[in-house]
């Protein structure tokens, strides 16, 4: 075990527990723990989206990918930042507007009753979960490689850590988790980034030409057909990415945490400044790692590519370079988990417990208690599917996850917001399909029983589940359950909500 890494791990550690101990004050009721009391301002707001939505696999794989493909390895940076004009445009405004503490609360406001919100309630639960598996995986691999700890005992260690984040501090604690990665993330980027600079004397043109000497892609490196062989391919990737954003509970919660529209428009704007500047950055590393690494090391060190970002600290500067890169790659894990195992716990405590089985009759104190026994039931839960997923490939369970949410809740809530002949039955019919097309997909695909050749079956699944919520809707009687005009006014005004 490398002294210096344990060290900053160690002050990772010991200073999100500080933040959970402070947190853990202000999450008295429902509103503190669920939605930090609508306290954050939008830029705070902004930095913690960026903190919940840069992943592990943003952080370590998109280098990666960049020095090994090229070109087009910045298909998943430019997907995921372009995600965030729709979730501007026709996503962050309605949610705040008509939720209070999760998606079912969004929905209900049209589709009022149980079946409604406990389909949307297993829909978030699910996509948190499939999302947290391979989260928990790439930290447990991360903290084996690094620091030499079992595989095992590494996801036990996150694990834990998440879950207590979650039970004490709630989305104050989250919050500040998110925050503080964030700072941490775009600093240790930029100083990486300065010395990678400072060692070419800042003439990119020089980074440039060590890359295509190293490569052996050459001046194909900066040409597309180097990952996916198939322009369809390619777009299905591209869909699932850029829709799929609009549908992650973990970041459609956070706009309930401002209080109010403004403070949702700004926190979108900040977290796209914020992931626009780091994606930027991540290509030039990639670039630099084939540069300074060299391909035969990157290879043979690490075939995945996911250790990228590490060597390249290594060589630009050493032992305490390489800690801070991996104890910010440690903060990023942490943040993102303890985002998803949140939503999670909030959808079962609030949702399925509070409104669909004490039909909103309970107390505070006895919420709050279920909130937390959830989110050390969701944080177990979460804990042994990871370690038995350990050889699993964390590339195909991201990709899964992100079709999952852009062929189910991203139809679900568009068709909600901006059409007015939508009703339930649509609504579970879109989910259902949704569901289904991608599961039996990605089955058939080469990850699974290799019948079809798509790995990535959103331009299928998607469509799919647009026009299966649209023939639901028009083979049954319109729901007039709520005007679809006085829903229109509370979008846009906020007017007859909370």
């Amino acid at each position: 075990m490398n002294l210096t890494y344990f060290i900053f791990f160690l002050v990772i550690v010991v200073g999100t527990l500080i933040i959970t101990h402070w947190a853990a004050g202000r999450s008295n009721t429902t509103h503190q723990f669920y939605v930090a009391s609508g306290s954050l301002t939008g830029f705070q707001n902004g930095m913690a989206i960026a903190g919940d939505y840069i992943s592990s696999a943003s952080f370590l794989g998109i280098a990666g990918l960049i020095a090994f493909h090229g070109y087009d390895g910045f298909i998943y940076a430019t997907g995921f930042l372009v995600s965030y004009v729709i979730l501007l445009f026709l996503i962050a405004e309605p949610v705040r507007n008509l939720g209070t503490y999760t998606l079912g609360d969004v929905v209900a406001q049209r589709f009022p009753g149980d079946e409604m919100r406990l389909a949307v309630a297993i829909s978030a639960i699910l996509i948190s979960l499939l999302y947290m598996i391979p989260q928990l995986v790439a930290s447990g691999l991360l903290i084996h490689i690094l620091l030499g700890v079992d595989y095992t005992v590494a996801v036990w260690i996150i694990g834990i850590l998440m879950t207590l984040y979650v039970v004490f501090g709630g989305m104050f604690a989250t919050s500040w988790v998110q925050i503080i990665k964030t700072v941490l993330l775009m600093s240790g980027t930029i100083l990486l980034l300065l010395i990678l600079f400072s060692r070419v004397n800042w003439d990119i043109g020089l980074l440039l030409g060590q890359t295509v000497e190293q490569s052996p892609l050459g001046q194909q490196f900066f040409f597309p057909g180097n990952l996916f062989d198939s322009p369809l391919e390619s777009m299905s990737l591209m869909l699932a990415l850029v829709l799929g954003t609009a549908g992650l509970p973990h970041i459609l919660i956070r706009m309930f945490t401002v209080n109010n529209v403004r403070g949702a428009r700004l926190s979108v704007l900040t977290a796209s400044w914020i992931i626009g500047v780091f994606y930027l950055m991540t290509l030039i590393l990639g670039i630099g790692a084939i540069g300074f690494v060299g391909w035969d090391r990157l290879i043979a060190i690490d075939p995945s590519g996911n250790m990228s970002s590490l060597l390249l600290a290594e060589v630009l500067g050493g032992d305490f370079l390489v800690a801070f890169v991996t104890a910010v790659a440690f903060a990023t894990i942490i943040a993102v988990v303890t985002g998803l195992v949140f939503a999670a716990t909030s959808t079962f405590s609030h949702d399925i417990y509070f409104h669909i089985f004490k039909k909103g009759k309970a107390g505070e104190g006895k919420q709050l208690r279920v909130a937390r026994i959830a989110a050390i039931a969701m944080g177990g839960l979460s804990i042994l599917l990871s370690l038995g997923m350990k050889d699993s490939n964390v590339a195909f369970l991201v990709s899964f996850m992100f079709a999952t949410a852009a062929s189910t809740i991203m139809p679900l809530l568009i068709l909600t917001f901006y059409w007015k002949r939508f009703n339930k039955v649509g609504a579970i019919t879109g989910l259902a399909t949704g569901f289904i097309a991608v599961l039996l997909l990605f089955l058939l695909g080469p990850e699974g029983y290799d019948v079809i050749s798509l790995y990535n079956p959103g331009i299928i699944s998607i469509p799919l589940g647009f026009f299966s919520a649209i023939i639901g809707a028009m083979c049954t009687k319109k729901d007039q359950s709520k005007q679809f005009e006085d829903l229109q006014v509370q979008i846009h005004t906020g007017i007859g909500g909370r």
